[in-house]
């Protein structure tokens, strides 16, 4: 890694793969203008009440909730399309739904039927949400552990493609709606701007890494051993892994309606809680009982050929990751990716609200917050993986860390100078510089934790991960500013100090992963 010059290590992005996960990453950030910008502006100019259209924002909830059917995209295959490869076949289902959602979305009349627009709305959102389970598997299956250099790059492409899609090309119909395109024409347009992304998509090359030859090996062990367990075992079996699907099932019928997020409600926390323990449960104890099976093949039974796939699906990819790196390094790695953006997120959510407090305009907001925001992340995260690839992927996550706390305080220095247009430019551009490069040092980190054999499942559990740490604790950042009196330079400083914990983590890490690509890589493990 270190032999390779700095022009050399520019030349990853002219790789095929990567360039590949650079188109896919716009074909997952269009999905966001469709059911963001463009519905909730034609449900607005249709007459549709503001609370309407904040409900029409539940359908976001699939994004939080995808990695609760990431198994299937690992297991399940689309007979049709198979010859494209489980990814691929995959990522051209989710298009084509996407595809037919906007034309039906285009036949519709908000005026007059909203419910059946924002339906169809659901249907691009949980077609999206799916898609980015198959596109994050996807670059995770198109490189070796030993690629780390290709893996930062594919992570920089893939953050810069997203947003390429989601404000580039989002740019495209916002415009073209001030120049008298009516919304159906826009999302015919936007249709075809999904259907020509995917056909690109199409002629990228197959994952190499891909652990489908192994899938048919791990079905038969656990077929094998399930069929040595009694009844009641089977019974027992069964009932933890249904468990977490009946848990769903309740609390959505016994809820009037989906929050915002998945995790903006304390029932929906502990819902997501209760998925994983209960599957790290299934995965730690009850699979690991059937390793004492005898190595006879019997003939199994009716009950066996689902229960063995539904281990191979839901417990195996846990199980594999705890016994890949230890009870005490998997609860390390999982408590890192909880806190590890936590204080970016604290700055985020009351990012606006702190703009407008310290006197800066809408248009302000509008030209430095959102379009200067989108130019620099873009710029920055092709840099972000090149210098991730230059100087090693941990030292880039220590760095990068570093670097996304400490411009917290650049927002403190706006607090005490006021709204100085110079100031805020520096802010925004260091800001995405940090924020940029330490989410693709966090992505790659990701990548290089799963097993090609369940890189779908637990690459988006990780996420998840993530995901819940960012939203469940960052929605106490609006109490914190209370609680401190509207003193929001004081608040920057408590963000800034929020990454100390993960560094710590991190560091302990390092020392635990000596080589992420080995021990804690996704390299096939048939023993699952």
């Amino acid at each position: 890694m270190h032999n390779r010059t700095f022009s050399d290590t520019l030349l990853l992005y002219a790789n095929r793969r990567v360039a590949s996960i650079f188109v896919l990453g716009i074909a997952s950030g269009l999905p966001w203008v469709i059911i963001g910008s463009s519905l909730t502006l034609w449900l607005k100019e249709a007459g549709i009440s503001r609370s309407e259209i904040g409900f029409a924002g539940l359908i976001f909830t699939a994004y939080a909730a995808n990695f609760l059917w990431s198994p299937l995209v690992d297991q399940l295959k689309i007979p049709a399309l198979q010859k494209l490869g489980q990814r691929k076949s995959w990522l051209l289902a989710c298009q084509l739904v996407l595809v037919g959602s906007c034309v039906l979305m285009s036949l519709c009349d908000p005026a007059s039927n909203a419910k059946q627009l924002v339906l169809f709305g659901l249907m691009v959102a949980m077609a999206s949400a799916t898609q980015d389970i198959a596109i994050d598997a996807y670059r995770v299956d198109s490189f070796a552990p030993q690629e780390r250099e290709y893996i930062s790059a594919a992570a920089g492409a893939a953050t810069a493609g997203w947003w390429t899609g989601y404000a580039g090309l989002g740019y495209i119909p916002l415009m073209l709606s001030d120049l008298n395109w009516s919304w159906p024409e826009l999302f015919l347009l936007l249709a075809a701007m999904c259907a020509a992304a995917c056909a690109i998509a199409m002629f990228g090359p197959k994952p190499q890494y891909s652990g489908n030859a192994n899938q048919q090996e791990l079905y038969s062990g656990y077929l094998n051993k399930v069929s040595h367990c009694n009844q009641s075992n089977k019974l027992q079996l069964t009932a933890y892994l249904l468990l977490p699907f009946l848990a769903i099932a309740w609390t959505v019928a016994g809820s009037p309606g989906l929050p915002a997020s998945i995790t903006d409600s304390p029932r929906y926390i502990w819902l997501s809680v209760c998925v994983i323990v209960t599957l790290i449960t299934t995965a730690g104890i009850k699979v690991a009982a059937l390793d004492k099976g005898a190595t006879q093949q019997l003939q199994p039974s009716a009950l066996d050929k689902p229960l063995a796939w539904l281990l191979l699906s839901l417990a195996a990819p846990l199980r594999d990751f705890v016994m890949r790196n230890g009870l005490q390094v998997a609860c390390a790695i999982f408590s890192f990716i909880l806190l590890f953006k936590v204080g970016e997120a604290f700055l985020g959510r009351m990012s606006i609200v702190f703009y407008k407090e310290v006197g800066f305009s809408n248009t302000d907001i509008a030209n430095y917050s959102k379009m200067l925001t989108w130019v620099v992340t873009i710029v920055c995260s092709l840099a972000g993986g090149i210098v991730n690839a230059h100087f090693g992927l941990i030292r880039g996550l220590v760095v990068s860390g570093c670097a996304m706390a400490l411009t917290n305080l650049m927002f403190a220095w706006i607090a005490l100078a006021g709204p100085e247009i110079p100031l805020y430019v520096a802010t925004i551009i260091l800001d995405g510089f940090a924020q940029a490069w330490s989410t693709v040092a966090f992505a790659s980190f990701i990548a290089l934790l799963c097993n090609h054999n369940f890189s779908a499942t637990q690459y988006a559990l990780l996420v998840s991960i993530g995901n819940l740490g960012r939203t469940t604790l960052s929605s106490f950042s609006g109490q914190a500013v209370d609680w401190l009196n509207g003193n929001w330079p004081l608040f920057f400083v408590l963000t800034t100090l929020m990454v100390i914990p993960s560094l710590l983590i991190l560091r302990w890490l390092s020392r635990n992963l000596p080589d992420v690509g080995q021990h804690g890589s996704r390299a096939s493990s048939k023993g699952a």
